[in-house]
């Protein structure tokens, strides 16, 4: 047995520990994701071999925090893919004035960047007093940074850009005040957003949605975690509703891909029909 194969059993006894010691379950992500956050985590905490690490998160309650910031992915950005939200103006917005009250799930939220997106983006189209947005993440660290609204003051002139591109009707400083070295998003952009911790892998659907966000999450998934995941999102989409998926992302070769219909194929924008 070489290095590689003993590191691979390695892998599999710490992700069906941490499953049933903790409940988190990772062992259908993508393995060759999973090596590598593993390998950095090893990098990171200088440990020599998966078994030690598995011995940490097993023996030490207080690392599993960091462990799961560690392997949740939080790279993200504010409106981010411009033309994404820039079709949702026009494709998505038209179908939700139709609500009289208007439910949306952000699902893998990560630090809200994307929540925050679109609370903006329904602010201006008028529509956001009659919505409950719900931002769920299985990481309860980054919610409370997503909840807490503070980004980097450096990244604003990006945000700004991308803000423009997707069709932003007003000055995107309106919507945060500068202090010190950080944006503080302005408070009325969360009254209307619930956020609350989800784990898309074994957590059950709470609530039906006219539209439903889940970008950049899948691509982590092995295929049978995305068709159980994929089933999750039908089941909580009301009839007509509307999915946003990742730009890598599609409905092709799912078992539900023929109860939607393409709203906007390069956009990821799909509508349920039956």
């Amino acid at each position: 047995m070489n290095k590689n194969e003993l590191e691979d059993i390695e892998i599999r006894l710490l992700l069906e520990g941490i499953f049933h010691y903790y409940g988190f379950d990772f062992r259908r992500y993508a393995p060759v994701a999973i090596k590598r956050r593993i390998r950095n985590i090893l990098y990171l905490e200088q440990l020599a071999t998966v078994s030690a690490l598995q011995e940490k998160v097993l023996h030490d309650r207080t690392f599993l925090e960091q462990f799961l910031n560690y392997m949740t992915v939080n790279v993200t950005a504010m409106f981010r893919d411009p033309q994404f939200y820039l079709t949702f103006r026009h494709k998505v917005i038209p179908l939700l004035r139709t609500y009289p009250f208007i439910r949306i799930w952000c699902a893998g939220c990560s630090t809200g960047e994307e929540v925050y997106s679109l609370a903006i983006l329904l602010y201006e189209e008028n529509l956001y007093h009659r919505c409950r947005i719900y931002a769920t993440d299985i990481n309860e660290t980054v919610l409370r940074n997503a909840q807490a609204g503070i980004f980097p003051m450096r990244l604003m002139q990006e945000y700004t850009q991308s803000y423009l591109q997707a069709g932003g009707k007003q000055s995107f400083s309106e919507y945060y005040t500068a202090a010190y070295d950080n944006a503080i998003f302005r408070a009325f952009l969360k009254q209307n957003i619930v956020f609350s911790q989800h784990n898309l892998i074994c957590d059950r659907s709470f609530n039906e949605f006219n539209a439903i966000l889940c970008r950049n999450v899948l691509i982590y998934f092995n295929q049978s975690l995305q068709q159980q995941v994929h089933q999750l999102l039908y089941d909580s989409l009301c009839l007509f509703g509307i999915l946003g998926l990742g730009n890598q992302e599609s409905l092709n070769l799912s078992h539900q891909e023929r109860y939607y219909k393409q709203l906007a194929g390069r956009e990821r924008l799909y509508q349920k029909i039956s």
